[in-house]
């Protein structure tokens, strides 16, 4: 098992090369694309471009729909920093991998981070593009990326999750939606490891214990912001209805095509709020 020291080495590694590659841009938010929202990255302003597999002991993203780096540039009159592509941890990777970006981050002076997924709808109130402001979440895999030696460097080993989904962006993201009249539901995520889709048992078990939506990430990365001191803000696209509440059946194809569907809205909100942020 690689130590803490090793592990932060690594963190400062890929840091230093992603600062050298951005040449003296500094970023102040970083937005995490989730499964077919990756298209926003395409809509910045002077981009500038750095492939996963160039940053050293980075991860590569392994799922259609997930292009696989880093675009920095203007959105909303705001430097940003894109990740084109998150990792999951049904892709094999460990919890320490998949959120190494957002240590990344971190290194980088990067102090408030908006978290967007493709998410299945629990809630009976929600449809295919419903997108959701998510206001706190379930973590039912029995995993954590902070087990281990803790990063003292990052922040305390015990800290407060009360509050997760920072209140002031959560106000800010209603307001903005209700501005440019863009429907905004609230709710919980519920993060499962994947990579299958889940039973209809167990999605009547997530709508009793108070779960709105499911998906397979999100969460590591904000139990990791929030132990670095970083404001989060999160939004999930509901790509489908999940198991049991329709008789289609579930696919990857389904998630890609409604969140092409929504991608316009979607990038309009997410627009409208970095501009405020």
């Amino acid at each position: 098992m690689m130590t803490a020291a090793e592990y932060t080495r690594q963190v400062q590694e890929a840091a230093a090369y992603v600062r050298s590659a951005l040449g003296g841009r500094r970023p102040e938010i970083a937005i995490t694309l989730g499964s077919g929202l990756g298209d926003l990255a395409e809509r910045l302003d002077a981009p500038l471009t750095i492939p996963y597999k160039e940053i050293p002991h980075f991860p590569v993203s392994t799922v259609s729909g997930h292009k696989g780096q880093f675009v920095c540039g203007k959105l909303g009159g705001k430097e940003v920093l894109c990740m084109q592509g998150r990792f999951h941890y049904y892709e094999g990777y460990d919890l320490k991998q998949v959120t190494m970006p957002v240590r990344v981050m971190k290194l980088l002076g990067i102090d408030s981070l908006l978290v967007t997924n493709a998410a299945g709808g629990i809630n009976t109130g929600f449809h295919a593009g419903t997108l959701m402001l998510i206001e706190d979440h379930l973590n039912l895999t029995g995993e954590n990326p902070l087990i281990g030696e803790n990063l003292d460097a990052f922040g305390d080993r015990f800290f407060d999750m009360t509050v997760a989904y920072d209140k002031e962006y959560r106000t800010l993201a209603k307001a903005t939606a209700e501005e440019l009249n863009i429907p905004l539901a609230t709710g919980v995520y519920a993060w499962l490891t994947g990579p299958n889709f889940e039973t209809p048992a167990e999605i009547r078990y997530l709508r009793t214990i108070g779960a709105d939506a499911v998906g397979m990430s999100t969460v590591p990365e904000v139990l990791v912001a929030r132990h670095s001191g970083i404001r989060v803000l999160g939004i999930s696209c509901i790509t489908n209805l999940a198991a049991g509440m329709t008789d289609n059946t579930l696919s990857h194809e389904e998630v890609k095509e409604t969140a092409d569907r929504v991608q316009n809205e979607f990038i309009r909100l997410v627009t409208g709020i970095v501009s405020r942020m």
